[in-house]
Parts: C-alpha cells; structure tokens; sequence
C-alpha cells in the first residue's frame, strides 16, 4: 500500500491561498495601472526597472529572464515589443558571442519616470497602507528566506533546454 500524498495542515493551507490571492489582486491592479499610464505588459515594466537601476542600463539577456522569472523565448519576445517602441535596444554581448545584452534607451528611462509614480502609488496603497512599519518588516523577513529557497536551484538559463517531443 503507497503512503498517502503529503498535506498542508489548515493553517499553511490558509497561508497559501491569502498569499496567492494577495498576489494575484496586487499584480492585477499592477498591470492595469502599467496598461493605463505607459501601454507596458508587467513584464515589460521589470525588464525597463531592472536596466533603468542597473548602472549601465544594461543585462545580459538570460540574467533578465532569471531576474524576472520569465522564458527565454517570452524574454526575447516581450525586449522585441520593447527594442520596437524605441525603448531599449538589443546587440551580442561584449564578452560572450553567443549573449546579446539589452540597454535601455532615453525613451525607456523616460516611459520608466513616466509610470514610475503611479506604480508606487498602487503598491503603497494596496500593500504597504494596512500594515504598520514593524508588519513591513516582519513581511520582508518572513519573505526573504522563502525566495532564497526558491531560488537556491541554479537558474532556469542554466538549465539544459528539453528537446520536443522528449520527456
């Protein structure tokens, strides 16, 4: 007889589904407001934040897919939206031929300040507003170790890509 499938007890199964749902509704409210101030895909935001802080305004393209957690080809797909706008542009990598590193332009920087505000103004407001200073930091310490568990498997572009049709 095969043990039964493991089980979360009712308070790790309440502490999931709030997390999801919080999740869920903040990145909804998230993406409408990008939608609405700079026509921009959530995904399109972190890839203009993550070069707008880096100091060269630049990544390595499978640095950016690891960072925001997204697919190679939807990285690809989602920086050529963006190198069309005029908001970043793509060229292989310096140091490996095989890398192309993306750059934000001065119209990404520009369309980043543009929606910048109001992105802060809807996670302030949904987030951080019903919780004290001492609940933000509990929030930050309780979240911390969970992602660097997460993240503590190599990388997805470090992964060896599966062929199709093969398991």
């Amino acid at each position: 007889m095969s043990a039964p499938p493991p089980s979360l007890d009712p308070v790790q199964l309440g502490a999931y589904f709030t997390l999801v749902e919080v999740t869920s509704l903040l990145r909804h409210a998230v993406e409408q407001q990008l939608r609405e101030a700079g026509d921009l895909s959530y995904v399109q935001f972190q890839l203009l934040a993550r070069l707008g802080d880096s100091p060269t305004g630049s990544h390595r393209m499978t640095d950016l897919a690891d960072g925001v957690v997204y697919s190679r080809s939807g990285l690809t797909y989602q920086a050529g939206l963006l190198e069309k706008a005029g908001l970043v542009v793509r060229a292989p990598s310096a140091d490996d031929e095989r890398s192309v590193t993306v750059t934000i332009t001065d119209a990404g920087r520009a369309l980043l300040a543009r929606v910048l505000p109001g992105h802060v103004e809807v996670v302030s407001g949904l987030l951080f507003e019903p919780l004290s200073r001492q609940d933000v930091q509990a929030l930050a310490g309780l979240l911390a170790p969970v992602r660097d568990h997460m993240r503590s498997t190599p990388p997805r572009s470090a992964a060896p890509r599966r062929r199709k049709g093969k398991a």
